[in-house]
């Protein structure tokens, strides 16, 4: 069923508000306002002048909170990888650390050190990608939930989504190279030494 839209039609001239003048200017737009002030108070020497401001300026103050958003959800963002990337390079790092007597069995039993770099970056790829498939459940799930309250919460873009997921996955490889170069340089004699 349409919903009715009460409108008021009112006269220009018994606007409270008062009109809009534009023009366009070549140079410093800001040297024509004395001049402009100066013709409008000849037409109507009651009429107010006031608020003269650029196209741009008025573009700018529009978009000034959008642009604060966006820098701070960005800089959370940044964080969040940071601190995503530390939480996978400390694991894997652990994990190597606890691993080294295998490493240096694997190597003994001929195993080369690009083999062991590429089982150790595997394993921090797949660390990602569990965590990249809950993520994107969880949060499937909680904007539906989101959704059910909040009328204009927004669903992102499969693009988007998989994009994200993407910039972690190569971030959480990059990670884990430092721990899966320590592995490949694995001593065969220290860490079948080691207990």
């Amino acid at each position: 069923m349409p919903r009715s839209v009460m409108t008021v039609y009112q006269p220009f001239e018994q606007q409270i508000a008062g009109g809009r003048l534009f023009v366009h200017a070549q140079g410093d737009p800001y040297a024509l306002v004395p001049e402009l002030t100066r013709i409008v108070r000849e037409l109507a020497a009651d009429q107010p002048v006031e608020l003269a401001a650029t196209l741009d300026d008025i573009r700018a103050e529009v978009l000034a909170p959008d642009r604060l958003n966006m820098t701070v959800l960005g800089l959370f963002a940044l964080v969040a990888l940071a601190i995503a990337v530390v939480g996978v390079g400390g694991v894997l790092a652990f994990s190597v650390n606890g691993r080294t007597r295998e490493f240096g069995i694997r190597m003994a039993l001929g195993s080369m050190p690009g083999d062991i770099l590429a089982a150790v970056l595997k394993s921090g790829a797949l660390i990602a990608a569990g965590g990249i498939g809950v993520g994107a459940v969880g949060g499937f799930i909680l904007s539906r939930v989101a959704t059910s309250y909040v009328a204009q919460v927004q669903m992102p873009g499969v693009i988007v989504v998989a994009a994200a997921g993407a910039v972690l996955l190569v971030a959480a490889v990059g990670a884990s190279l430092m721990p899966a170069a320590r592995a490949a340089r694995t001593n065969v004699l220290e860490a079948l030494r080691a207990e």
